[in-house]
């Protein structure tokens, strides 16, 4: 997962920061610096599949790799 996928994926969904951090367990200030690095974040594996396994709870979809162009597919089935 992308730093460009977290941002569009925490837009579609309409979740803050806070929204993410809560759902993932995660860091707010984590997430944070997560989200302004370029491609995949430097972080450990377990980090970026807790934040990809939350999207995709919420019905976000990832399709193709993260060096190919962003993408999303399905439909969101909560947005809080």
């Amino acid at each position: 997962i992308t730093s460009d996928q977290i941002r569009a994926a925490r837009a579609l969904l309409r979740w803050s920061g806070r929204d993410l951090a809560e759902k993932t367990g995660l860091g707010f200030s984590t997430l944070m610096r997560l989200e302004v690095l370029d491609g995949v974040p430097s972080a450990q594996a377990k980090t970026l599949e807790t934040i990809q396994r939350a999207f995709e709870k919420a019905g976000i979809e990832f399709i193709g790799s993260p060096e190919e162009a962003l993408a999303f597919a399905g439909s969101i089935v909560s947005t809080q």
